[in-house]
């Protein structure tokens, strides 16, 4: 009987943990497609299932929703590179984040949250998220490879390379200048691994 209390403190806890993930679940689908000024709290809101006052209550505005969306986004980012690189670096740690990243782009929703999150850079609060996402993946793959800044810039230029491929769904054409453009990360960074060996 005194424990009751405590439990259902902790099953309230819960059950708001839950539909947070469930809310941003459905904000990282709705966002895809919408952006951030394209996309409704009543869309995300009916898609999680919820009340849209209960979603103001979880995220206190649309803002608040989308830097959170955000989030997942980097820090799903970062997981994927920091399993590929594990036990590996320099070059090698290099090109197998850019393998698994390939696969990565394969969850579209994913994809289009990072352009979105982009183009709605000139709200300045989403910019400064942004900013701060960015920068930690540069930090991540600077510490996981060890190698100076002007590899890390290659990689980061050939992985918005692949966004646009991957966002225009380059890879239905049979073209050449498509193939030109999904350039194996091994071959990419070939160069280098004799300066890192």
């Amino acid at each position: 009987m005194m424990m009751t209390p405590a439990k259902g403190a902790g099953a309230l806890r819960q059950t708001a943990d839950e539909r947070r993930t469930s809310v941003l679940r459905a904000a990282m689908s709705e966002f895809a497609r919408g952006g951030y000024s394209g996309t409704s709290t009543e869309a995300i809101a009916a898609r999680a299932e919820i009340s849209q006052p209960y979603l103001f209550r979880l995220f206190g505005t649309k803002r608040e929703l989308f830097i959170a969306t955000m989030s997942v986004m980097y820090a799903r980012i970062e997981s994927t590179f920091r399993g590929a690189a594990e036990g590996l670096s320099g070059v090698e740690a290099m090109a197998a984040m850019g393998e698994a990243y390939k696969v990565l782009l394969g969850e579209r929703d994913l994809l289009l949250v990072q352009l979105h999150a982009f183009a709605a850079s000139e709200d300045e609060e989403i910019r400064r998220a942004a900013r701060e996402g960015f920068r930690r993946l540069w930090a991540v793959v600077s510490e996981l490879t060890g190698l100076p800044d002007e590899d890390v810039r290659a990689f980061y230029a050939q992985g918005m390379l692949l966004n646009v491929v991957a966002a225009i769904d380059a890879a239905a054409l049979d073209e050449s200048w498509v193939r030109a453009c999904q350039v194996e990360p091994e071959q990419f960074f070939a160069h280098r691994s004799s300066a890192t060996s």
